[in-house]
């Protein structure tokens, strides 16, 4: 009778939740702008790299004025040339602007008029020409000696007294030409310009960039950050406080759906009238340090750098186009025998031509997510290519097992026996390291033999197996039965789950390595959580998850005796107390290791578990994960949320991050430390130096949900690519629970 009713209550809580699902709204696949970062590095030589400005022609043409001298990229191409018949455009150049009939290069030696595929020096103009602005046919220069107006190739001396450091040009909304300089602002007819100008207070005297908005405001950049100068004579001053992410800045541009760029020493800078965004690191840029910016009329950014010229493209997209470019990847350098899915090693940085396969501790778990992943895609698609991916990848964790040759055992990762190089060989321990270790940590295992080979001789499995590949696995297996395995299948993942929750149970609650020990992380026992001081940081985590453990084995084999387990270690050694220790935001044991597992641990007990008091106990639990998560921005996190509690989460917070994670997924070392608008603390994770404020995605490395997003430098320069599973992983989520449509 008990029994009937917990099934009809179950089946009621399913129906409740299924129906707060449907209620909330799916976020519809609409196309949106993705950006994308295409180098342009103008030679092999560092002068020709080192460059000064950029310019677009309409046609599409690109030119640039570097440190040796004007180059010319034709549509289309990808290798700078010399343009032809400028025999006179050698040596240091310093800024380039375009008319509808020439190419003006403002050099060492003067100024350079291009047409017709010859070059000529305007008579009358002295070098160096450190500026240039255009209106119309008429084109405005400046430089150490004074400032010159041109029509045609007749030059006009104009009388502006300033300093001979010039280093912007443009003409305000009065039709006067405004020289930025190395003391303040020059301003044609206006001999008390510098003076007001040069800054006698907060605000940099050295002008580098000048810009005119199309409402006639003009912007005024340089070290401080910037000035808007208004028709009515209002100066509005923004800094670091403003938002502003570099006070370093050293030009400006209007783009053109209105946003200005700011070109700065940390990145570019982008400005859209409510609020500051940038974009830095070699993901977006050949160099942080920006000169100039130019557009093209398709809406692309030309950047001039100290590293090449880097364009950022605006890119019309789905996320459905999105996660084919991203499987895509996934599938052609993320997958190694005997199926397992991880980063890729570049032998070159950031030249994925170059990758190769690497070993890492966590394969069996990183492995796993892609498991969960292709078992989502099936549930949305009832693609066969899914479902088939998915079944690989089961036996390829499955393969983790049996390879130890043990009856549960599970390797944490495997690499072919030919392979010489691994993250942590196998190694000697002296006693006195050893003692080392154990001060540094009183919780470390001695274990000098990593890898052993298997009984085939065909591979080399690594052995101290930890309890995040143990949770990883199973949050896998259980998707993967519960969304994408057929009737064998089914039955391979309960043989398989029972056969590891066995050993752990039969091990007193620890998995027992093969030298009959448990492995450093895998412990679970009432004994170590609860009588032993160094294990009261696992508590609650390792409680959630060796609970998880024993509920999934129950779901997928039906077998009693593994609620008898279950109950006992919740009535009687207090593990049902310990729900209340699962999420920890003391940031001396906070980790987002801990974050990634708990949820992976929850949909276990909450999806499966019969008993409404234990379902109210685990679903305050998760409302208390969530509720120190929810502000990370982590789309897993978030749909995976949606998905147990039924809750109208805020799925298009989400979908927008989706949105705009890069397509780049190589890891690139982006710093955020340098930042004018964030400051540095410690917390969330006392450990880490960590921003005080989380930047969206597109500023920040390419972390996982395990990874700290607060730490305030991430990434590893380019020496290895992500595998994409971090993003597919929700984006199939979303779409099998109807979170996007």
């Amino acid at each position: 009778m008990k029994s009937c009713r917990l099934r009809i209550w179950t089946a009621l809580m399913a129906c409740m939740t299924a129906a707060r699902l449907a209620a909330l709204e799916p976020i519809a696949d609409t196309p949106f702008v993705q950006e994308v970062h295409e180098p342009r590095p103008v030679g092999s030589e560092p002068r020709a790299n080192d460059v000064r400005a950029v310019a677009v022609e309409v046609s599409g043409a690109a030119w640039t004025a570097t440190a040796d001298g004007a180059y010319s990229l034709a549509p289309g191409e990808v290798v700078w040339t010399r343009p032809a018949g400028t025999p006179g455009v050698r040596g240091p150049a310093y800024d380039v602007a375009i008319t509808r009939s020439a190419v003006w290069i403002g050099a060492w030696d003067g100024l350079h008029r291009l047409a017709a595929g010859r070059s000529e020096r305007i008579d009358g103009v002295a070098g160096p020409i450190s500026a240039l602005s255009v209106q119309e046919e008429v084109v405005f220069a400046g430089g150490h000696g004074g400032f010159w107006r041109i029509e045609g190739r007749s030059a006009a001396r104009l009388s502006i007294p300033s300093s001979r450091g010039v280093r912007a040009l443009a003409v305000n909304a009065a039709g006067k030409l405004v020289a930025g300089t190395g003391l303040g602002l020059a301003i044609e007819g206006d001999p008390a310009a510098s003076e007001r100008w040069k800054g006698h207070d907060d605000w940099s005297s050295d002008v580098r960039g000048l810009a005119l908005a199309s409402g006639g405001d003009l912007w005024a950049v340089g070290l401080g950050g910037a000035q808007v100068f208004a028709k009515d004579g209002s100066v509005r001053r923004i800094g670091a406080r403003d938002g502003i992410p570099s006070i370093d800045a050293r030009c400006v541009a209007i783009g053109p759906d209105g946003r200005v760029w700011v070109g700065t020493a940390h990145g570019v800078a982008r400005f859209d009238g409510t609020r500051w965004s940038l974009r830095h690191s070699r993901r977006w840029l050949l160099s942080d340090e920006v000169r100039d910016v130019a557009f093209g009329k398709d809406g692309a950014a030309w950047i001039a750098t100290a590293g090449g010229v880097s364009v950022i493209r605006p890119v019309e997209m789905t996320l459905a186009t999105k996660a084919k470019r991203f499987l895509d990847a996934c599938l052609a350098r993320h997958i190694r025998e005997p199926g397992l899915v991880e980063k890729c090693r570049l032998r070159v940085p950031g030249d994925v031509t170059t990758w190769e396969p690497r070993d890492d501790d966590n394969d069996g778990e990183y492995t796993s997510l892609y498991l969960a992943m292709q078992s989502f895609h099936f549930a949305a698609t009832k693609d066969p290519e899914a479902r088939e991916a998915a079944k690989r990848a089961f036996e390829a964790l499955r393969f983790l097992q049996t390879v130890t040759g043990t009856p549960s055992f599970v390797a944490r990762t495997v690499v072919p026996s030919t392979w010489t190089s691994m993250a942590d060989p196998n190694e000697a321990i002296s006693d006195e390291e050893w003692a080392e270790r154990r001060v540094e940590d009183p919780r470390s295992k001695r274990v000098e033999l990593r890898w052993r080979p298997s009984a085939d001789g065909k591979w080399l499995w690594k052995g101290d197996t930890s309890s995040d590949e143990i949770t990883g696995h199973l949050f896998g297996y259980l998707v993967y039965h519960d969304f994408a395995a057929d009737e064998a299948g089914r039955k391979a993942v309960a043989e398989h789950v029972a056969r590891i929750v066995d050993g752990i149970v039969a091990g007193g609650f620890v998995l027992l390595d093969i030298d009959g020990l448990p492995t450093r992380w895998g412990v679970w026992s009432p004994e170590k959580l609860h009588r032993d001081p160094d294990w009261a940081l696992e508590r609650g985590v390792n409680s959630v998850e060796i609970l998880s453990y024993l509920k999934l084995a129950r779901h997928v084999t039906g077998d009693v005796k593994y609620d008898a387990v279950y109950r006992r270690l919740l009535d009687e050694h207090g593990y049902r107390a310990n729900m209340a220790l699962a999420k920890t935001t003391n940031p001396s044991w906070r980790t987002h290791i801990d974050d990634e597992l708990l949820i992976l641990a929850f949909p276990a007990l909450l999806l499966h578990e019969e008993d409404p008091e234990l379902r109210r106990l685990y679903s305050q639990a998760l409302d208390a994960w969530h509720t120190a998560v929810k502000d990370e921005g982590c789309p897993f996190f978030d749909f995976a949320y949606a998905w147990l509690a039924g809750w109208p989460v805020e799925s298009g917070g989400a979908v927008s991050t989706l949105r705009e994670f890069p397509l780049d997924l190589v890891r690139w070392t982006v710093d955020n430390s340098r930042r004018a608008d964030l400051g540095l603390v410690r917390t969330p994770e006392l450990e880490h130096v960590q921003t005080d404020r989380l930047p969206p995605i597109s500023e920040r490395g390419t972390p996982r949900p395990d990874d700290n997003p607060w730490i305030a430098v991430q990434g590893d320069g380019g020496a290895t690519e992500s595998d994409g599973v971090y993003w597919l992983l929700p984006y199939w989520l979303g779409r099998a629970k109807g979170l996007i449509r």
